[in-house]
């Protein structure tokens, strides 16, 4: 546990930070706003699932007192609890665009709310439609506007919760057994603890995750035409 005088800001965006300090609870709570609250966006959402994968049997033991005897069972409540956290997040996203999205326009920046990331996530969705809400799941910055703009766009509602559960499932089993079986493999084939090199493994996931979203920014612009 870090007390007030070891506790250093760049550990906010250190996913063992929040999993070895807040443990389950916290952990959920992070899902929930990354995916569903516009001020969630600078949180770390894909390396801290991957992390947690890794964690999982500590993370139901402490945060629920159930230890099944199994580890793939531990993970699979672990997922569980993180596809409830992701559609609950995302639904709140939808409902919050569904009602005052439209002001958000014209709402100036600050350090929670950045104008730029919504209209990334608006012509993101308008390239992609509701595959969208699935696609960004697996992407930073993208995953928290996008069902704030499904929103706003007024998408359907049952075509949206059906989108919002698959892309869900899909990112929450993805990430966390692939933290946990690949930890588990590596350490049983190598003798290589994943835990003791987590911040080889978190910059790695940030860098693949983030290069998409990057590439759009920088270089995903159409350049004007000679007649323009």
């Amino acid at each position: 546990m870090i007390t007030l005088l070891e506790f250093n800001w760049h550990e906010l965006l250190n996913p063992a930070f929040y999993i070895e300090n807040g443990g389950l609870w916290l952990f959920l709570f992070i899902v929930f706003a990354e995916t569903g609250l516009f001020a969630g966006f600078f949180l770390p959402g894909d390396s801290l699932l991957f992390v947690a994968g890794i964690y999982s049997n500590d993370l139901i033991m402490q945060g629920l007192n159930i230890n099944t005897g199994s580890d793939f069972l531990q993970l699979l409540i672990l997922t569980l609890l993180v596809i409830i956290s992701g559609v609950l997040g995302n639904s709140v996203g939808y409902w919050f665009g569904l009602k005052s999205g439209p002001t958000l326009y014209n709402r100036k920046d600050s350090f929670f709310f950045k104008k730029r990331y919504l209209e990334q996530a608006h012509d993101f969705y308008e390239k992609n439609g509701a595959g969208t809400i699935v696609v960004a799941r697996f992407l930073p910055i993208i995953r928290t506007f996008a069902p704030i703009v499904a929103g706003i766009v007024k998408m359907d509602k049952k075509k949206f919760m059906f989108y919002n559960i698959v892309g869900c499932i899909a990112w929450a089993v993805t990430m966390l057994f692939a933290g946990h079986y690949l930890n588990s493999f590596i350490k049983s084939r190598y003798n290589f603890d994943l835990k003791e090199h987590l911040e080889v493994i978190v910059l790695g996931i940030v860098a693949i995750t983030t290069l998409p979203v990057i590439w759009k920014l920088f270089f995903g612009r159409k350049k004007p035409s000679a007649k323009e």
